[in-house]
């Protein structure tokens, strides 16, 4: 029986029931998703609204925690919209420092700045009729936001180190796992910028709520690494797929995938037991405690946090300093940078802003040194 859309009430076309990284995107950033499935009722309603979204040419913001699938469904709007015979070109916003990024972005000429021995176009022009995939884009420093904004508007680039406008035909697709609109009330991510990306917007739910496309995805990544490894068909216990249901999958589908090559590696007679399932329950039961604390947090903030923090805060202002708010600011950000140890991404993703924006703070306050 065809798909049913909850929303319509129309049926539609069968879909594909896996969507995969093409070989030459399957390295890269080791946290991202690998396969996606549209089993489960929630993914269902998320693939009619990519149907719906695709053919138009609207900017897409796709917002999901990290490891949900973001640039699998960038693929999936880019492939059934009209530009899907142009390149789709994605790029990591957080893996190049501010001095880099919009080098990279918007292209340079020879000499525009050290190091530059050559022209260089960038990720626009290399995308030019075709789709543009940033991912984490609330990294992306102001300095670049302020250009990408132009860019959007006047459908321009110019190259740093010209003057020389260069028209590109490009559609912008950006994914987030942080709360843009917590960034931009913290003045760290432009509003007019946010409204422009977010033309439409596509939610990924995280594995957890989810659960029907659990065991879809493990038995494509069984197959996957089975042959991969040289084995024969492989069982998979009813024991064993009920303690990956359970699961809470904190690292969502590349935790899964993760989970899946480690239990073929250990698993005896070809039959996948729970056991060869190394699932940490640790980091299960902490992220599981971490929502819900979150989920107490934002229903009753007025008795949480702030009741928490009201003796303390008293007895600041009570010492009547200056510039007390970016001082309480730089301490609660370095204070997370120690809990994570020293980790900036997961600082980040604790405080839910951008790694830069933490990394611009530390060294402000000369926790850490600019790279030169």
């Amino acid at each position: 029986m065809p798909p049913f859309d909850p929303e319509t009430g129309w049926e539609a076309a069968p879909q594909p029931a896996i969507v995969t990284l093409p070989a030459q995107g399957d390295a890269g950033n080791p946290e991202r998703a690998r396969a996606l499935v549209f089993e489960d009722s929630c993914s269902v309603a998320l693939l009619f609204r990519v149907q719906r979204i695709a053919p138009s040419e609207a900017n897409v913001l796709i917002v999901g925690e990290t490891g949900t699938g973001k640039e699998l469904i960038a693929r999936k709007v880019h492939e059934l919209s009209r530009r899907h015979t142009a390149p789709f070109v994605a790029v990591n916003c957080g893996a190049f420092s501010e001095t880099l990024m919009e080098s990279e972005l918007f292209g340079h000429e020879k000499g525009a700045f050290t190091g530059a021995v050559c022209a260089k176009a960038g990720w626009f022009e290399a995308a030019d009729g075709g789709t543009l995939f940033l991912d984490e884009i609330g990294d992306l420093p102001m300095s670049a936001q302020v250009k990408l904004l132009r860019v959007l508007q006047e459908r321009e680039v110019v190259r740093i180190g010209s003057r020389t406008p260069r028209a590109v035909d490009v559609r912008l697709i950006s994914a987030t796992n942080v709360r843009l609109e917590e960034a931009v009330l913290a003045r760290h991510f432009r509003g007019d910028l946010f409204y422009r990306l977010q033309v439409a917007q596509l939610k990924i739910a995280p594995l957890r709520e989810r659960t029907g496309d659990i065991l879809p995805l493990a038995r494509h990544f069984i197959e996957r690494y089975r042959k991969r490894l040289g084995l024969a068909p492989v069982v998979l216990l009813p024991a064993a797929e009920e303690k990956l249901v359970r699961h809470t999958w904190p690292g969502n589908i590349r935790e899964l995938e993760n989970a899946i090559h480690h239990a073929l590696l250990v698993a005896r007679n070809d039959i996948l037991h729970p056991d060869d399932l190394a699932l940490s329950e640790a980091l299960s039961a902490a992220a599981r405690g971490a929502r819900i604390e979150n989920a107490s947090l934002e229903s009753q903030p007025e008795t949480s946090v702030r009741t928490r923090l009201e003796p303390v805060l008293r007895a600041l202002f009570e010492e009547n300093q200056d510039g007390l708010f970016e001082r309480i600011e730089a301490a609660v950000m370095e204070s997370a940078w120690e809990y994570c140890h020293r980790n900036q991404v997961q600082s980040a993703r604790l405080l839910g802003i951008s790694r830069n924006i933490l990394r611009a703070r530390l060294i402000r306050e000369g926790a850490i040194t600019a790279l030169k």
